[in-house]
């Protein structure tokens, strides 16, 4: 009776575990990849012996850090997004299609040719598209009549 008890939890328990949502990928395409200021790094000529001769300056060096930077382009929405890893962002491809999810305040990446690995970044823009009627209508220009 305790060997079916126990079976019988173990069976409830391991069906629980496997009932959580399969993600939900969304579709996009990357479209552009661009390089933009994102800090600096400082550096001091300081080093521990010349702290001790008194023979460093105190001048700083100061150099501006570049970011990698694309725009995702998905079905309703335009995305601009950073690699939240700044030390080692992988380059990705593109013109190629993409799946990402939004999880909290992250966005996670993933490109199929590439190696199918998903990837953090950070959402900086979220813009809507515009439907290809309104574009259309937008463009045309009237002109007045004579």
């Amino acid at each position: 009776m305790y060997i079916k008890n126990v079976l019988l939890v173990v069976l409830l328990a391991s069906s629980v575990v496997e009932a959580r949502e399969p993600r939900h990928y969304q579709s996009g395409k990357l479209m552009k990849m661009e390089s933009v200021k994102c800090g600096m790094d400082e550096k001091n000529g300081k080093s521990i012996a010349g702290e001790m001769l008194g023979t460093d300056s105190a001048h700083m060096k100061t150099k501006e850090l570049l970011c990698q930077q694309y725009t995702l382009e998905s079905e309703t929405l335009d995305y601009t997004i950073r690699p939240k890893d700044e030390k080692h962002p992988a380059l990705l491809p593109v013109g190629e299609k993409a799946q990402f999810r939004l999880d909290n305040d992250k966005m996670k990446l993933r490109v199929e040719d590439m190696d199918d690995k998903e990837r953090e970044y950070i959402v900086v823009s979220m813009v809507p598209r515009e439907s290809g009627d309104t574009a259309a209508n937008n463009s045309m220009v009237r002109k007045p009549v004579q």
